[in-house]
């Protein structure tokens, strides 16, 4: 989850709130792709979560990458809790899921170059206390009580929130992993298009990135649990935002949409503020009854749109949230998918055709779909495997377009990172069913090996 936003003077009027969003805007040779991806810890010997202090810890982890690799520490009331370094930053999930979100980069070859040195980092540091990191949609044995809590105010506010807003809110906090990419628009109508078509296609990316299908040691009747768990948490703040689709959708709109969302906190001085449930509204005009007489900064709001959570989301640019942790390979496919689609307008309006007849219910029918079986759904006559392999198809032709080159100059474009989709396309098959078929065959119901065998 987000790192607390720094600065911004008061809000003094709610256009302000719209140009926040607005000023995101980029020319298209200033868009930039951010790749974010979570990953499970867990130590050797026992196979357990690792606990943020000790010897094998997640603050050993920090530390070792701070040391060794040139990170700068961030802190919070003195706890080391995320790193720093080029753009890019390492921060810490609830149960201690370590994220890196990227630094903006150019080209899908550089934010992989990322990603390989970043996970080539950790493994130096976890080898060295016997521990490993994992990359599953959500964790396949371990129970709700057996996850530790970060040092971090947001989650120990969020935490007992999470139990009242859902069935499912504190699993998703302590035992899902995601991998996400952040894309720019050029407009207001660039953002629009671009949104439409990330909501309405975000369930082709839960079902070709399903992994999740265990939970407390067997499976769990989900391809993508994560996914399921989205479906059943605070609806306030999730969901496939059918406003999104109707006529005169913008930044006000959206602004809107965000106003109505309950808050969290406010955060100051350090310290995270207990605003559970409150009004946005009512602290433009200084009535929170947290902060009462107060009014928000630019900061504040900032800091609130990283607490609405639905399938893509629109901050300084676009968030694409629909997809399990997984695989190293996948982890560079997910921004290829999605640069494909959105960073070309020839690949961009081929994907609105795709979608533009699709009502709400056929969107929330995939969405379910997707986690339960994820090529293999189907909602509204659409069939998800089907529909994967005419998404790919644009992806690959978007790339194609966009034409940027890679190891200096041998490879011509950006197209080989969907090679891991292709193949889940020409098989029918992604992660969950691998796992399933190797738990049920030759694991023999022994969950504990995928820790050896599919480890980074």
């Amino acid at each position: 989850m987000s790192i607390p936003q720094q600065g911004g003077g008061p809000i003094e009027s709610r256009e302000q709130l719209a140009a926040y969003v607005a000023s995101g805007e980029k020319p298209r040779e200033d868009w930039r792709i951010g790749t974010e991806h979570e990953k499970f810890g867990y130590s050797h010997d026992k196979l357990l979560p690792l606990p943020y202090d000790g010897p094998q810890s997640i603050h050993a982890m920090l530390t070792g990458l701070r040391d060794r690799f040139g990170w700068s520490p961030v802190h919070e009331q003195d706890k080391l809790i995320g790193l720093e370094r080029d753009g890019a930053n390492v921060s810490l999930e609830p149960g201690g899921q370590l994220e890196l979100s990227g630094a903006p980069l150019e080209t899908i070859h550089q934010t992989c170059d990322e990603v390989n040195q970043h996970l080539a980092e950790v493994r130096a540091v976890a080898d060295d206390m016997n521990a490993g990191f994992i990359g599953l949609g959500a964790a396949p044995i371990w129970r709700q009580d057996q996850m530790p809590m970060m040092p971090k105010g947001r989650y120990a506010l969020m935490t007992p929130y999470m139990e009242t807003v859902g069935t499912l809110g504190t699993q998703m906090m302590y035992r899902t992993c995601t991998v996400q990419v952040n894309l720019d628009f050029a407009s207001e109508s660039d953002m629009v298009q671009k949104l439409r078509v990330a909501l309405a296609l975000q369930p082709v990316a839960t079902a070709l990135f399903a992994n999740s299908p265990f939970l407390d040691g067997k499976p769990n009747g989900m391809k993508s649990w994560r996914a399921h768990i989205w479906q059943n948490l605070d609806e306030a703040r999730t969901g496939m935002l059918p406003f999104v689709f109707e006529d005169g959708f913008g930044y006000e709109r959206w602004v809107d949409y965000v106003l109505d969302v309950p808050m969290y906190f406010v955060y100051r001085d350090g310290k995270y503020i207990n605003a559970l449930g409150q009004s946005f509204r009512d602290f433009l005009n200084g009535r929170l009854p947290a902060l009462p007489g107060q009014v928000p900064t630019l900061s504040d709001w900032a800091d609130h749109m990283t607490t609405v959570f639905p399938e893509a989301r629109v901050k300084k640019y676009i968030e694409m949230r629909g997809a399990d942790g997984g695989p190293w390979r996948r982890l560079c496919a997910l921004p290829a998918l999605w640069v494909g689609l959105l960073y070309d307008q020839g690949a961009l309006d081929a994907a609105t055709d795709l979608i533009k007849n699709w009502d709400a219910e056929t969107r929330e029918g995939l969405r379910r779909a997707a986690a339960r079986d994820a090529l293999q759904g189907q909602a509204g006559g659409v069939r998800l495997h089907d529909l994967a392999r005419e998404v790919l198809a644009i992806a690959e032709q978007g790339l194609k377009a966009r034409a940027r080159p890679g190891a200096g100059g041998l490879v011509p474009d950006e197209t080989h990172f969907l090679n891991a989709l292709r193949e889940s396309v020409d098989s029918g098959q992604v992660p969950s069913d691998e796992l399933l078929a190797r738990y049920r065959g030759e694991w023999a119901g022994d969950l504990n090996r995928i820790y050896a065998e599919y480890s980074y």
